[in-house]
């Protein structure tokens, strides 16, 4: 069974650091492209990072580059989420999302994005 599934959030304070982990089971990374999304309350779910595992090109929305880092382990199959001088615009629920590299077109977009983990609540807050 494919499965995503992320943890490491937390309440950290503004220029503060955290790094979210999502664990993928049930098929290779190699084959598939790995996103991080967000969503606040109220708010649209945004796409924050994405990596292409097989050769590791990554992608990062403007609010976020500079601060946030997307890595990955083949070998643990395991993709991170470094994120560095948080702020509090920085507080939602995080998403790990995976799909098949072949029907990766537009890395922003969550419909493309077939499977998807539980959610980790990130507070930015003094």
């Amino acid at each position: 069974q494919v499965q995503v599934v992320e943890s490491g959030g937390g309440l950290v304070q503004p220029g503060g650091s955290l790094r979210l982990s999502c664990a993928a089971s049930g098929f290779t990374l190699d084959y598939y492209v790995i996103g991080w999304f967000r969503q606040a309350p109220g708010k649209e779910r945004e796409g924050v990072s994405c990596i292409r595992s097989s050769n590791g090109r990554t992608y990062y929305a403007d609010s976020v580059k500079g601060r946030f880092t997307i890595s990955r382990d083949n070998a643990k199959n395991t993709v991170y989420l470094q994120m560095n001088s948080l702020k509090p615009e920085d507080t939602a629920v995080y998403y790990c999302a995976a799909v098949y590299r072949t029907r990766a077109t537009s890395w922003w977009n969550p419909w493309e994005y077939e499977y998807w983990g539980q959610g980790t609540q990130v507070t930015v807050s003094s």
